[in-house]
């Protein structure tokens, strides 16, 4: 690897470069957060595992977007931690590779799954007498390991492209963590390549999915204006509710980092918007599915009868 692609051993993590003082706070901060979407993303796991009630097409996904936000979260977040806490914040070439990719894996699996749970909104909503058929185990199981697939896949393109770049100099990344446009921006070669696949990538992922769940969501809207009950009518606007937050808080700051034009004005704003992406979003998901959702409040209630009946 070294020979042909990199004189650069170690990379420094420029972060936020505050006080002493208040990166304390901020550690203490982040760390309650973090931990705290640990634990709300694994009790959504956790009830979706144990409660039969819950072993349905649309928590099979909701179980692979609790997956993907804590292993969104965990790639960033712990080397985040500790710079904020150590004035070394070197990281070496290889790991710093590693952690662009699994970001961007990890990211644009993600983005097709909440395509896929849109799209299980739309059977249930617009077809719900061929739901099951349509939505048959077997569905379920290849969309969610088509999307996995694709996910890694794109991110093995992007890292091949990365690899192959010759870094001789600056090291500083202007960023929290390994983001792949602060590292790109340290090539001692053209990155025009890159930039294109980057840009092609995000079309793939961002906004050609964005266009088939706003389709959807429009059949899905008519349908519901269609149902005579208004308990049913309740029942399918908070679940589509709950997913249409979530897809707001992911796509639309993913589209400012990714497909808005780069400045060095914007070098700090897109270091708040990949925090929120790494560490609120993650906290942000089970909260809104489980707030906003009858099924997953009604299973943590039978949890916990079940528990002290023990």
């Amino acid at each position: 690897m070294e020979g042909n692609q990199s004189w650069v051993t170690q990379f420094i993590l420029v972060g936020f470069q505050l006080s002493a003082e208040l990166e304390v706070f901020l550690f203490c901060i982040f760390s309650l957060l973090y931990i705290f979407s640990l634990l709300a993303n694994g009790i959504i796991l956790g009830l979706i595992c144990l409660d039969p009630r819950l072993h349905t097409p649309m928590y099979f996904f909701l179980s692979h977007l609790a997956i993907l936000d804590v292993s969104y979260a965990s790639n960033n977040v712990p080397k985040m931690l500790a710079n904020l806490v150590n004035q070394i914040r070197t990281i070496s070439f290889t790991p710093c590779i590693i952690q662009t990719f699994l970001y961007l894996a990890f990211a644009a699996t993600e983005c097709l799954i909440l395509v896929v749970m849109s799209y299980d909104r739309y059977v249930a909503i617009c077809h719900p007498l061929h739901y099951t058929v349509i939505m048959s185990w077997r569905v379920c199981i290849v969309l969610a390991a088509t999307s996995w697939f694709c996910g890694f896949t794109l991110s093995v393109v992007h890292a091949n492209l990365l690899l192959r770049l010759p870094f001789c100099g600056p090291r500083e990344v202007n960023h929290l963590f390994c983001e792949i446009l602060s590292v790109l921006k340290l090539a001692c070669a053209n990155t025009w390549l890159n930039q294109v696949v980057l840009l092609i990538a995000s079309f793939i992922v961002l906004v050609s999915p964005l266009c088939l769940m706003l389709v959807s969501y429009i059949h899905i809207l008519r349908a519901i204006l269609k149902i005579q009950s208004k308990e049913g009518r309740s029942k399918a606007f908070s679940t589509c509710s709950s997913h249409l937050c979530v897809v707001g808080l992911f796509f639309g700051i993913a589209i400012l980092v990714y497909m808005v034009p780069d400045s060095d004005q914007r070098e700090e704003q897109e270091k708040m918007l990949s925090l929120f992406h790494s560490l609120f979003n993650p906290m942000l998901n089970p909260l809104i599915y489980s707030l906003r959702n009858a099924q997953v409040k009604d299973a943590f209630h039978r949890a916990l009868q079940r528990k002290r009946a023990m």
